[in-house]
């Protein structure tokens, strides 16, 4: 596996660059905030994803490392493949898609070209507990940095969404309750108070 290629950036656009490294021309899918980082550079180090399937070898840039983690979150959500990820990180960065997800905020990530509602949903909910970090500067102090402050808290939030319960009540009763409680425990006592 590549980890990241080096190189003299012979071309650019939009979507795809190619960085000559050592004499060979490595054609890389970019994003859009990518591209916007390098359109004006002669050399770069793009961070690289591979995917590789019968029909085809696509190697996948990043200008940062953040970016490329997010993608491969993207990507283990059911549903999004490589091409639809790469769409949500042109059309967001890393802290607007992880703040979006963060607060449950599904509409916003709607708007992305290509996702549907219940696939909105899916990544707010698998996401949530694993984006606070690239979120984390962004979010406001108003803003529940969410009930990812233990894995039992986390995996409760995501029971609670997952049997109908609106996310801001389900944050508002976890963050009542003791850390140190079961999953069990906390999503007895969270039904008990909303």
């Amino acid at each position: 596996m590549y980890e990241y290629i080096k190189g003299k950036i012979a071309s650019a656009n939009a979507t795809q660059v190619v960085i000559d490294c050592g004499g060979v021309g490595y054609l890389l899918e970019v994003t859009l905030n990518t591209y916007a980082q390098l359109k004006d550079t002669e050399e770069a180090l793009l961070w690289v994803y591979e995917v590789v399937r019968e029909d085809a070898f696509t190697l996948y840039g990043f200008a940062e490392k953040s970016e490329r983690e997010m993608f491969e979150l993207l990507i283990g959500v059911s549903g999004i493949g490589a091409g639809t990820a790469r769409v949500m990180l042109s059309s967001m960065t890393v802290g607007e898609l992880s703040r979006a997800i963060v607060e449950g905020n599904a509409k916003a990530i709607q708007k992305i070209k290509g996702i549907g509602g219940k696939t909105a949903q899916r990544v707010t909910i698998e996401l949530a507990d694993k984006v606070v970090e690239y979120a984390g500067a962004g979010v406001s102090a108003g803003v529940a940095a969410p009930v990812a402050m233990t894995a039992n808290k986390s995996d409760a939030q995501a029971a609670l969404i997952m049997l109908g319960f609106p996310k801001p009540a389900v944050e508002k009763a976890l963050g009542q309750l003791d850390n140190s409680l079961t999953v069990e425990e906390l999503i007895k006592q969270a039904m008990q108070r909303m």
